[in-house]
Parts: C-alpha cells; sequence; structure tokens
C-alpha cells in the first residue's frame, strides 16, 4: 500500500473511531510502529488530527469519546498545571472525588502526599494512590471498561449514594456557555451527576481545548459548579456568565492571588 494511501486509511479510522493508537493501526496495516507514527506526524502537520505518544485522535464530532491509553500523553503541560491550581483547594483532613478522567489523574500525582479520603471509580488513579500511606482509598467498584480503565454502572451508581464529599474534581469532553457541560456517553454521564448530587464543592477541570463545545450528554450547567479551573484565559463572556451563575472561573489569568483579593471568604492551600 502506498503512503498516500494508508495516510488517508488511517486518517479515516481516526475520524470514525475518535482515536486511535499506534500498536492498533501498526497491526491494522502490517506496518512498523515507527511507521504509524511517521504517518501520524504528517497527518497533524495537515491539521487533521492530533498526535499523543500512545496515538492519535480528532476532538469533532458530539460523541467523541478518545480511548484513554491515547488522552493520558495529550496535553500534559494542561493538565499539570490545572492539578496544581487544583491542589491549593483540597485540605489534610478533606474527602474528595477523582472521577474517571485523564486530568483527574493528575490531580492524584498532585496529592499523593497529603492526608485526605479519596473516592474514585478511575483504576489509575487506585494503583497509584494504593502506594501512599497517608491516604484512605475508596474505589466505587462496578462494571470495568479497560478502554476508559474506570468503573461504571449501577453498582457503582448505588455505591456513591452512600457517601459524601467535600469536594469533587471532574472532567467533561465539552464546556459550552449555551448548553453547559456535556459528555460523550451516559454511563460516564451518570457518574458525574451522582457525585455531584453527593459533594459540597464541584469542580470541573478541563484543559483549553474542552471551550466552545458541545457533546452528546448533559451532565449539568454552571450554578451547579463550585469552581470552572483551565490552564488558559476565556474571554469575557465566559467571566461574565460564570460569575452570573455563581461559578468561580480559575483561567490561568486569573492567579489564586488574585482570586482570593477578590473572594476572601476563599481558603486555599500554600
Amino acid at each position: 500500500m502506498i503512503a498516500a494511501v494508508r495516510k488517508q486509511k488511517i486518517l479515516d479510522v481516526v475520524l470514525e473511531k475518535k482515536s486511535a493508537t499506534v500498536v492498533e493501526l501498526a497491526r491494522m496495516f502490517n506496518v512498523t510502529n515507527e511507521t504509524i507514527r511517521r504517518d501520524l506526524t504528517d497527518l497533524e502537520k495537515q491539521g487533521k488530527l492530533k498526535r499523543s505518544y500512545g496515538g492519535a485522535f480528532v476532538q469533532t464530532g458530539v460523541g467523541n469519546l478518545v480511548a484513554t491509553d491515547v488522552r493520558a500523553e495529550a496535553y500534559v503541560d494542561s493538565k499539570t498545571a490545572i492539578a496544581q491550581i487544583c491542589r491549593h483547594f483540597i485540605h489534610n483532613g478533606d474527602a474528595i472525588f477523582l472521577d474517571n478522567s485523564t486530568t483527574a489523574f493528575f490531580v492524584a500525582k498532585a496529592i499523593q502526599g497529603m492526608r485526605l479520603t479519596v473516592l474514585t471509580n478511575n483504576l489509575m488513579i487506585v494503583n497509584l494512590l494504593a502506594k501512599s500511606g497517608s491516604i484512605h482509598l475508596v474505589c466505587t467498584g462496578g462494571d470495568y471498561t479497560n478502554e476508559e480503565k474506570a468503573f461504571s454502572g449501577n453498582g457503582a451508581i448505588r455505591m456513591l449514594e452512600n457517601y459524601y464529599v467535600d469536594a469533587s474534581f471532574l472532567s467533561c469532553r465539552s464546556l459550552s456557555l449555551e448548553h453547559g457541560v456535556t459528555d460523550s456517553t451516559e454511563i460516564w454521564t451518570a457518574m458525574r451527576q451522582q457525585i455531584i448530587r453527593r459533594s459540597a464543592k464541584n469542580f470541573i477541570i478541563a484543559d483549553y481545548t474542552k471551550f466552545n463545545q458541545t457533546s452528546y450528554t448533559y451532565i449539568c450547567n454552571f450554578n451547579s459548579v463550585y469552581a470552572v479551573v483551565t490552564d488558559r484565559p476565556l474571554n469575557e463572556a465566559w467571566r461574565s456568565s460564570l460569575s452570573e451563575q455563581g461559578c468561580i472561573l480559575i483561567d490561568g489569568q486569573r492567579t489564586l492571588e488574585t482570586l482570593v483579593r477578590e473572594r476572601p471568604d476563599l481558603v486555599v492551600e500554600d
């Protein structure tokens, strides 16, 4: 198969599935991993997809669910910055929920030395925090999904009915001023809606690529959200709309120092 034809077929696969790993594409087209990486690099230069270390993905479509293996290596700097901000809103002694997002995994990395109760449906977070002697770790259980490396379903949702947490840290597929916080699939939406009802403060953690888009299922509006944390400045429309709905915006331009001056009632960790 000539390279141009292979690249088009690779793009067709990624557009249909929304994401694909280097390994599965190499197997599919019977070429080496390095060949696939070169093809993906070329396609990214053409603006047709986004690369991560483990594969490639696209962000179009309301039903877009990118595999965890691919998402984990995407926008690492953004997720690290968001996690460091979230760390200031988590206090020793808190009980928190971390969802199945890769951004929440970065929050877990930032809190490993703290004294906390952490409730999660994310197997990667369980494996990470199981090594910490200072964290009381609780996993929801439920139906395990290997692609997402997380637990969901009725069992997980019923388990959440037994708990309340001080704060939840939830990601999503998209955020829109018109349509609120949305996601790609109903199973993860149901998990997030349940914990929103069981949490004193809900933080939506989302990198800059997720704004001004709408996905398949509705999670909540911003009046149910304590704060939106992202890594790049949002425009005035976002600022005024979230403020009207009682939601704090921390967006890379509004520093913690500025926020504390504006909201002296906030308690943040040093």
